[in-house]
């Protein structure tokens, strides 16, 4: 059997209306609109009410993705949501958006690879494809981490937003799609950026909760090294895999971590700031969603033409990383 190209079909994003601001966080923490601009680029980042949950916004997104590419539900045979924030433990949020989109001749199931998670579906979609296992794959990176924060912690907090991206992957024409794709993950940095409470190591008791062991934990000084480190080099790999260079490349989209790192990274790559996509002003770090939203954006708005090359690189807790050049 020949091998097949996959490519992204269709794309799509959803957000709650909610937005929280960093005028809001100026009256919660101790922290200011000029101290969280400084450091990290953010502006805002949206943030789910109360009664709502990860499921909704992803099949939202999914619902773009899947019109977008002229295809019908039933055609999914593989699904793959990336999150950390899942709406229950069992089963998996995968699963619930399978039955809530109709797709039920799909595989489904869950990454947990933080903020690589939707490059990591990615890879994956892209094996199951050129292999013949998958004839459409939707992959999906989507996130409420605004409850998983701890507001009196103004390193973390003013970090994390909420918000799914989604796409379509397929079969595409020799030359075009997925070029090259490489995971990555390291877990003796395991606690650069972790959240102890609500496994079986960590349990989840009322003490467990009144200690905020539920809450994410970050080593932020540490974890910005290895970050620029990381996503530099996997974009240089997958990159020489594909026989290009930077110069190729019309649009980068990073993980949106932080303004420094995406400047960093940049800086490291020597490639144009023009061609850098941001959206972390907007909406701060949506983990496994940043770079599907980031990538939607650009469709939407006709910053990606057939024939470009489009580069992504993540980084995230586990510490995982992970690159995937495109030619649209």
């Amino acid at each position: 059997m020949s091998k097949l190209n996959s490519g992204i079909l269709g794309t799509g994003h959803s957000f709650p209306e909610g937005i929280l601001t960093n005028a809001d966080l100026e009256r919660i923490v101790d922290t200011s609109d000029e101290w969280i601009t400084t450091r990290t680029g953010i502006k805002q980042r949206r943030k789910a009410a109360p009664d709502e949950y990860t499921s909704q916004f992803a099949v939202r997104a999914s619902r773009q993705a899947i019109a977008r590419a002229g295809i019908d539900p039933a055609d999914i045979d593989l699904i793959l949501c990336a999150t950390v924030t899942p709406d229950q433990i069992l089963p998996s949020t995968g699963c619930l958006i399978q039955a809530e989109l109709g797709a039920h001749k799909a595989a489904a199931m869950d990454i947990v690879a933080a903020c690589s998670g939707f490059l990591y579906g990615l890879s994956l979609a892209d094996a199951m494809i050129r292999g013949g296992q998958s004839e459409y794959a939707l992959v999906i990176g989507a996130e409420i981490l605004t409850r998983y924060v701890d507001y009196t912690d103004r390193s973390t907090c003013v970090l994390f937003g909420d918000g799914a991206g989604a796409a379509v992957v397929g079969a595409v024409e020799s030359g075009r799609g997925i070029l090259a794709a490489k995971i990555r993950s390291d877990g003796r940095y395991q606690d650069q950026l972790y959240a102890p409470g609500g496994g079986t190591k960590g349990g989840f008791s009322a003490e467990t909760i009144a200690r905020g062991d539920h809450f994410f934990k970050m080593k932020g000084n540490e974890l910005f090294k290895i970050a620029v480190r990381s996503m530099a080099d996997i974009s240089r790999e997958v990159l020489l895999e594909a026989g290009l260079t930077t110069e190729d490349v019309k649009l980068f989209i990073p993980h949106q971590a932080n303004q420094r790192i995406t400047d960093a990274v940049a800086n490291k790559l020597n490639v144009d700031t023009s061609m850098v996509y941001s959206n972390i002003a907007m909406h701060g770090n949506t983990s496994s969603a940043s770079i599907p939203i980031g990538l939607d954006e650009c469709v939407t708005a006709g910053r990606v033409q057939k024939g470009d090359v489009i580069l992504m690189a993540s980084f995230g807790g586990g510490v995982t990383w992970g690159g995937v050049v495109v030619r649209w």
